[in-house]
């Protein structure tokens, strides 16, 4: 059997009747004695004790009763419950009331108990025997009965403290129910302008905050508007002093005058010296004649305007006679005066350097030397390479052609021709295998026979169809079929003239080519055809000693290139397009773009002039990179690329974009300065030309070799 403990209800007066402490009250509350000392087989048999409101008794079960006697003394019982506190305690909660937990209490309307607690054991109901009209006594004679509430959790009545009183009072009167909270004190603007290490809000700030407002940009346009008009005065009062310059002040930078343009700052007076004094030394002071002398003199001949004098003291000196008028001739000086002001440009020198790309992002381009061709004893003049880049041919002073294999550097065949070798250049269409070599008099076509063999066979098929007219007209040169002996070094025609031929070139078809010969006259160039046999004298009249002779490559036009200026002529129409001034001493050297817009000239006075055809006749760009005079000039077919060969033996490649939108220039950077070949009798590099697929250069030098540049 559980031991006897005295359960006494939480009623109206327990802190009158009874001297227990809260501590205490707990462990005897009736919620304590139904749960904790009962077991739960003898809990179906006890009536449990509870405390009715408002009465001080106790009561006992059945089963309490029959066991024990009711003369036990409640003191020994409280100090039994006073250990048990202890036993019990813990030290974050003193009095556990409600371990039942967040749930709806009518789940346990049909049950005796409330809930478990935190041992598994069952919490019962207080039990409640007496009617309405007991608690109606009850209500009366207790005094505290307003201040108890029942306990929803647990079922229990409890009292209310005078501070939960005071605080439901000021609750139900609307207050906050906290007494010390004040809700008039001044307000703290979470959204201030101070940035705080932790924000309120993150929200980013509005599109508006960052947009000038058009509104106020209305107002402030017609306030200034307002303003420029006169119809807005200040509000500042006016003073009536009038203001005056002083035209001697100190010049003063800031000052108005100083921040005017066109101030011109007073001229400053020398300062004045021993001769001026009232009392000057004595070497000053001039002698009878040097006064004699100084008044004889022209006023404008005189080193002094004046006379030195010495005078006993200040006090005694006159007052200086021509003052006046000498001030008036001094500020008609200042008046009259012709005044310029020279502006001084602040030009930072790094902005005057035109903004470039670098070499790197215009690749690709020649770099380094790859193949040197060595067999020629003597300078070589010229080179032409093939169309397909597969074979180039030289021409030597040695008296002899090369033929090289480009990949190998071998040299494949010489032809020996009998005397200096001017030009060289292989016939542009691929169907035709054809060199042909300007050589003293005459231009000599070589059929080299390297490569496919279809094409050599039909070349020869092709100069042998041809059937020379019954009545031959007269021509400015004559047409010789090659010997036996000749044909087997590969000789096929000559083409013999008066005088020495200094170039030959080839149309873009390979029909016709263009010779300049060392003459005087109007047949210094002279056109020939191919599958006709035929030549011709294009031009009636002279310009001046012929340099070069170019065919455009898309139009019918040929570029003669003088010693002062380059002429374009249109073919079919036979007359005179253009004519381009270089403003060189003398051009050397002439190439045109493939695209056929712009050309570039070499010179002799070290000048590479870029002229672009859509713009003006004058140079669009001049280039001064070499040291020495210019032999050669050539852009690549392909790639935008052109390059230039100087005597300074160095060849000059150079990046030259050209665009098909009219409105921008062209982009020329020079980027790579490839050297090589040795000066040999003040000569360098003689030719330049581009391999026709690949971004390769070759050069010939007057060192006697071919270089590759790759």
């Amino acid at each position: 059997q559980p031991s006897l403990l005295w359960a006494r209800a939480p009623s109206l007066g327990d802190g009158s009747d009874s001297g227990l402490s809260d501590s205490e009250e707990s462990v005897f509350s009736g919620l304590e004695d139904s749960g904790s000392d009962s077991s739960e087989d003898s809990a179906e048999g006890q009536d449990g004790a509870s405390g009715d409101e408002g009465h001080g008794r106790t009561e006992k079960t059945a089963g309490q009763q029959a066991v024990s006697t009711p003369s036990s003394p409640p003191r020994t019982e409280a100090a039994a419950g006073a250990q048990d506190e202890y036993a019990e305690d813990s030290s974050d909660e003193e009095d556990v009331r409600n371990t039942v937990g967040n749930v709806p209490l009518q789940w346990y309307d049909d049950f005796p108990h409330v809930g478990y607690d935190l041992d598994g054991r069952r919490i019962y109901k207080p039990v409640r025997t007496r009617d309405e009209l007991d608690q109606f006594l009850d209500k009366m004679d207790d005094p505290d009965y307003w201040r108890t509430v029942q306990d929803r959790m647990t079922g229990h009545d409890v009292r209310l403290t005078d501070e939960q009183v005071a605080l439901v009072r000021r609750l139900q009167r609307g207050q906050f129910g906290d007494a010390s909270f004040d809700p008039y004190e001044p307000a703290v603007d979470f959204f201030s302008g101070d940035l705080m290490i932790h924000p309120v809000t993150n929200r980013p700030a509005d599109k508006r905050s960052f947009i000038p407002s058009l509104v106020e940009k209305g107002k402030v346009s017609r306030m200034v508007h307002a303003i420029k008009m006169g119809w807005i005065q200040p509000r500042r009062p006016r003073d009536p002093t009038p203001s005056f310059y002083d035209l001697w002040a100190q010049e003063d930078p800031n000052a108005v005058l100083g921040r005017h343009k066109m101030h011109v700052p007073a001229p400053k007076l020398a300062l004045p010296g021993h001769a001026e004094s009232y009392n000057p030394p004595p070497e000053y002071l001039p002698s009878e004649e040097e006064s004699l002398a100084w008044e004889q003199q022209e006023p404008s001949e005189r080193k002094l305007n004046f006379l030195p004098r010495k005078f006993p003291s200040l006090r005694a000196v006159p007052a200086y006679g021509r003052f006046i008028h000498e001030r008036f001739e001094r500020c008609l000086d200042l008046y009259l005066c012709p005044r310029q002001r020279k502006m001084r440009v602040n030009v930072d020198p790094e902005d005057l350097i035109p903004k470039l790309p670098r070499p790197r992002d215009l690749q690709p381009f020649p770099t380094c030397q790859a193949l040197v061709y060595r067999g020629h004893s003597d300078l070589v003049r010229c080179l032409s390479v093939s169309p397909g880049g597969q074979w180039l041919a030289s021409g030597s002073d040695d008296g002899s052609v090369r033929l090289w294999e480009v990949a190998t550097a071998r040299c494949m065949r010489t032809v020996p021709v009998g005397g200096v070798v001017k030009s060289v250049s292989w016939n542009p269409n691929p169907t035709i295998c054809l060199v042909a070599v300007a050589v003293e008099d005459a231009v000599l076509l070589l059929n080299p026979a390297l490569g496919d063999r279809l094409v050599v066979g039909s070349t020869d098929q092709l100069l042998g169809t041809f059937t020379p007219p019954e009545e031959p007209a007269l021509q400015p040169a004559r047409w010789l079929e090659a010997s036996e002996e000749e044909r087997q070094g590969g000789l096929r025609l000559r083409i013999c003239h008066g005088k020495p031929v200094t170039q030959v070139t080839w149309h873009g078809r390979g029909d016709y080519m263009a010779v300049v010969l060392a003459t005087q006259g109007h047949t210094q160039v002279l056109i020939h055809q191919l599958s006709r046999r035929r030549s011709q004298s294009p031009f009636r009249r002279s310009h001046g000693q012929v340099q070069r002779v170019a065919f455009h490559p898309v139009r019918p036009f040929l570029l003669v290139a003088s010693q002062r200026s380059v002429r374009l002529y249109h073919l079919l129409r036979q007359e005179l397009t253009k004519k381009l001034m270089p403003n060189c001493k003398w051009v050397s050297s002439m190439a045109v773009h493939p695209a056929g817009d712009n050309l570039i000239c070499g010179s002799y006075d070290s000048k590479l002039v870029w002229f672009d055809l859509d713009l003006s006749t004058k140079p669009y760009r001049v280039l001064r990179h070499h040291k020495k005079a210019l032999r050669a000039v050539a852009f690549h077919p392909r790639y935008p690329l052109f390059a230039s060969g100087s005597d300074d033996g160095s060849v000059i490649v150079c990046h030259g974009m050209v665009y098909n939108d009219l409105l921008q220039n062209p982009l020329l950077v020079p980027v790579k300065v490839l050297r090589g070949h040795t000066l040999t009798r003040d000569l360098g590099v003689l030719d330049v030309a581009f391999h026709p697929t690949q971004p390769w250069v070759f050069s010939s030098g007057a060192d006697g070799t071919v270089r590759l540049f790759s």
